[in-house]
């Protein structure tokens, strides 16, 4: 059973105890628990095996034994008999926003309706308006929250919002006297998908700020206009909402906005229990109802005695114990990287040259690049095989000689054939600075054959890298069947990289599995599988995703010099790891 399924059962469970009155705090517990499991770097099925679901952060002995019956069973008893005392389709009527408990029990009594679908063809056709305590105005509502939940639930990858961003903020900051402009929610804590994208910002001049924000040339229709909070549809479908706030409050309004919701429930409680109450607005002294405000959100956390949270780890998983233990690590950051080790060439499918890649690399100021073309046997035009091979290792070999300020490695992305075995002779393989092998057909294998698969590779001696793990492609492919736990214990075991692949359709690893890996010590690299100069950019997507994972500095191979990198692809760990 999948954390997702789980997570959702008790999300139900939550939203079926709120319906019934039940304690405020006893719903609260299902609700953080949720949260816990939806971020957990590590498979529930792994923890019960373990008996350690006392990790779960907000899960006690109650839960845990609902987490064990459902796991083991596939069933949960408590759950069963807790939906059989409403009409079905009740949880989903209290997903959308506006919607209560006594208007959902209204709204499935009177007119028995299961599913959102049936809701908004009840509200066009005049039959909710009609109910006692609804109305037209009551209803119209309802239809907007339904279509904007419709907008939400298209989620797109951050690679695809990210750019919108960078264009409407680079349109915009040349105005006078905008200040701040930065993007909040979900996107600025670097989700790998995002419902709308969220922007804030201070102003002297709101009202001006937002005539230009509405009348961007990408936007396709306005939602709302206002002097502090516009709403607008641009190219793609996409919401796009700014807000522009006061100077003095900036710090406290943008933490606010940026979530998540967990994170901000924490801080919630735990600033109740110093006497203090925070809100978008700043903190307020409870006991004499005085409001300090905040111009950044450094001061907003200090001022409760904490340690500064980077944003993409508010995620509700002990972030707030560690600030209060001064425990939050430097996370790695886009300036660390010194070298790209997964690019490829127009050797194979990539579009430019070994040199117009090795000079892009240098201009970003890094001191080496991987050359990985694929193999040929993975059937992509023009890849490598044996002979052209060699031929690409000579013209590395010249140009390294020519060029100066970057070192270019010569390499190759070996396809991990179905039965297991590499596309290309070991003793080839052996003669390469970098081998990087990788998963690209017979995806439907079982997950005892994928990850004996995949296992045979990284003990291969000569190879250095395991490329985009899961193999997932966003937002339509998912990931292979795979027991990832097995595989990072096999990479660690073989002093085997991981990579965390850049490219925005891939986040490969993913976040939990960047933070599991890294916990059992196993050493990541984050590479943009480059087939362009323009794509070498991606290396930001990879860092976020590894900034997710708690990952600093020295975790990452590629953060480490060129000296250093090459003593780590010789073989010269410092354990006897089996590699060359």
């Amino acid at each position: 059973m999948k954390n997702s399924e789980i997570a959702k059962v008790f999300q139900d469970i939550a939203d079926l105890l709120e319906l019934k009155g039940e304690n405020p705090f006893k719903i609260r517990a299902y609700q953080k628990v949720v949260r816990s499991i939806e971020h957990l770097p590590v498979e529930v099925e792994q923890l019960v095996k373990e008996d350690r679901l006392k990790e779960i952060p907000g899960a006690g002995e109650a839960i845990t034994k609902k987490i064990t019956e459902l796991v083991t069973t596939g069933k949960l008893g408590f759950y069963e008999k807790l939906k059989a005392e409403f009409p079905e389709g009740i949880s989903t009527l209290l997903y959308i926003p506006g919607i209560g408990p006594k208007t959902a029990m209204l709204l499935s009594s009177e007119l028995d309706i299961k599913s959102v679908d049936e809701l908004e063809a009840a509200i066009v056709g005049g039959k909710v308006a009609s109910l006692p305590r609804m109305g037209d105005k009551i209803t119209e509502n309802i239809l907007h929250h339904i279509q904007a939940l419709r907008r939400k639930d298209q989620r797109i990858p951050i690679g695809a919002a990210l750019p919108v961003v960078d264009e409407i903020t680079a349109q915009l900051n040349v105005l006078p006297r905008l200040k701040n402009l930065v993007p909040a929610g979900s996107l600025r804590r670097f989700r790998e998908t995002i419902g709308d994208i969220d922007l804030m910002g201070t102003a002297d001049n709101p009202r001006e700020i937002m005539h230009a924000f509405t009348t961007l040339p990408q936007v396709k229709e306005v939602l709302a206009s206002g002097t502090t909070k516009s709403s607008v549809i641009v190219s793609g479908e996409l919401q796009v909402d700014l807000r522009i706030v006061e100077h003095d409050s900036f710090g406290s309004t943008l933490q606010y906005f940026t979530g998540s919701k967990q994170h901000n429930i924490n801080l919630r409680e735990r600033a109740r229990r110093q006497g203090l109450s925070l809100s978008e607005y700043g903190i307020t002294n409870l006991a004499t109802n005085e409001l300090e405000k905040f111009a950044t959100e450094e001061a907003f956390y200090e001022r409760q005695g904490l340690q500064f949270v980077p944003p993409e780890l508010r995620e509700g998983q002990q972030e707030v114990e560690r600030a209060e233990r001064g425990t939050i690590p430097r996370l790695v950051e886009l300036s660390d990287i010194k070298g790209d080790l997964h690019v490829h060439t127009d050797w194979s499918d990539g579009r430019d040259s070994i040199e117009a890649m090795a000079l892009a690399a240098r201009e970003l100021g890094y001191q080496y690049l991987g050359i990985t073309d694929h193999s040929g046997g993975r059937g992509i035009a023009h890849g490598l095989d044996v002979e052209r091979l060699r031929q690409q290792i000579l013209q590395i070999k010249e140009l390294n000689q020519k060029l100066d300020g970057i070192y270019i490695f010569s390499g190759i992305e070996v396809d991990i054939r179905a039965d297991g075995s590499l596309d290309m002779p070991d003793e080839l393989l052996a003669k390469l600075d970098i081998v990087i092998a990788a998963v690209h057909s017979s995806m439907n294998q079982s997950q005892e054959q994928m990850t004996r698969r995949i296992i045979g590779a990284i003990e291969n001696p000569n190879v250095d890298v395991l490329a985009h793990p899961t193999c997932r492609l966003l937002p339509d492919r998912g990931p292979v069947a795979v027991d990832m736990e097995a595989v990072f214990q096999a990479a660690a075991r073989t002093n085997t990289a991981l990579e965390i692949n850049g490219m925005p359709s891939r986040l490969d690893l993913k976040d939990t599995h960047t933070y599991r890996a890294r916990e059992l010590g196993v050493k990541l690299v984050i590479n943009t599988d480059a087939h362009s100069t323009d794509h070498l950019g991606f290396m930001r997507f990879g860092v976020g995703v590894a900034r997710r994972g708690w990952c600093q500095a020295q975790d990452i191979l590629n953060t480490r010099p060129l000296e250093k990198v090459l003593a780590y692809l010789k073989g010269w760990r410092g354990i006897d790891s089996g590699k060359r």
